[in-house]
């Protein structure tokens, strides 16, 4: 198989040490890899070189693939930057319950969560009308919504999985019900695919009553961020998390790939080999998913889940293991597998 480019954004806080835990793993997996790095950390981006993001999205662009680290947000968000420069429009959150990890919720949820990346109230801050009011504009485009329904669908059939879209179509008519009507005509192409329509409000409750009812559910951006938090506390942690960004081609094909943790920087633990390489080895998974090595993301997966269920873990979810211990007991799981 040829070698595997993966554009590698370096961020800050354990974001080293999380690298370390990657490279390990990478190690042991039946393919090459080349990893094409690019600091992203504060220091590097308060230096002033201006054409540092370029050249990050100009790799981008040649490998089709990027793994992210988390960075800190100051002046400007580099994954807001990114998203903007790459065009990213769609976002894909994983919340799977994890044996093992403590959590008030006794059901198991199986939530794939497709989120519009663009638009909504997120990509205007407002601004003040006289002293005493405030506005900012909702914006939702039919290309994101289009992409981010095809992609729903492609990924349930791909899993046998049924879709929910969900928004307030009933009370916000106009950008609600622009993006209800764009994944219902993009649903005629996939009618193999059961889908249902939930008020927003009226889902979180369900998913809370009945989360089996619920698999791939796709939505418009600030609802993805509430919902992806809400779903996280539900499995007891949202440090486990990982994503995965998209952008499109003009036929609506995935184009430029970008994994990274939804978890911080966590400065306070930086460099005492305490934290948590789950997240951005769930996403090391998902670019193994995308790039149609299922199998090796499936035992690196399993490698994972069975170690955090028999308590061979890092401290934040109830174990005893240092980053390096942890990741070496999944390598000791991992080889003899392929």
């Amino acid at each position: 198989m040829a070698t595997i480019k993966i554009t590698e954004l370096l961020g800050d806080g354990i974001g080293p040490e999380l690298r370390e835990s990657v490279y390990a793993i990478a190690d042991v997996l039946p393919i090459d890899f080349e990893f094409i790095p690019f600091d992203l950390s504060l220091k590097n981006r308060e230096s002033g070189d201006r054409h540092l993001f370029d050249r990050v999205v100009e790799s981008m662009n040649e490998t089709k693939l990027s793994l992210k680290y988390p960075t800190v947000t100051n002046v400007s968000s580099p994954n807001a930057v990114i998203r903007r420069m790459c065009n990213f429009s769609v976002i894909l959150r994983p919340v799977i319950s994890i044996k093992g990890i403590k959590t008030n919720f006794k059901e198991e949820v199986f939530l794939y969560i497709v989120r519009i990346a663009t638009g909504g109230t997120y990509d205007d801050p407002g601004r003040m009308v006289g002293k005493d009011a405030a506005i900012s504009v909702r914006l939702v485009e039919r290309d994101p919504c289009r992409q981010a329904a095809r992609f729903a669908f492609e990924f349930a059939r791909k899993k046998d999985l049924r879709v929910t879209s969900s928004s307030k179509y009933t009370i916000q008519r106009a950008t609600d019900g622009l993006f209800q009507q764009v994944v219902e005509d993009v649903h005629q192409d996939y009618k193999d695919i059961p889908h249902n329509v939930e008020l927003f409000d009226a889902l979180l409750a369900k998913i809370i009553l009945k989360p089996e009812d619920y698999q791939v559910v796709v939505v418009i951006n600030e609802y993805g961020d509430f919902l992806s938090d809400m779903a996280s506390g539900l499995i007891g942690s949202i440090g486990t998390g990982a994503s995965g960004n998209f952008s499109f081609t003009e036929n609506d094909e995935v184009d430029i790939a970008m994994f990274d943790p939804s978890g911080g920087t966590a400065p306070d633990i930086a460099g005492q080999n305490k934290c948590n390489p789950t997240a951005v080895l769930l996403a090391f998974g998902m670019l193994l998913d995308h790039i149609e090595r299922y199998d090796v993301g499936h035992e690196l997966r399993l490698a994972i889940l069975s170690a955090i269920a028999e308590g061979l873990c890092t401290g934040d979810i109830g174990g005893s293991l240092g980053t390096k211990e942890f990741t070496h007991e999944l390598i000791s799981r991992l080889k003899g597998k392929f």
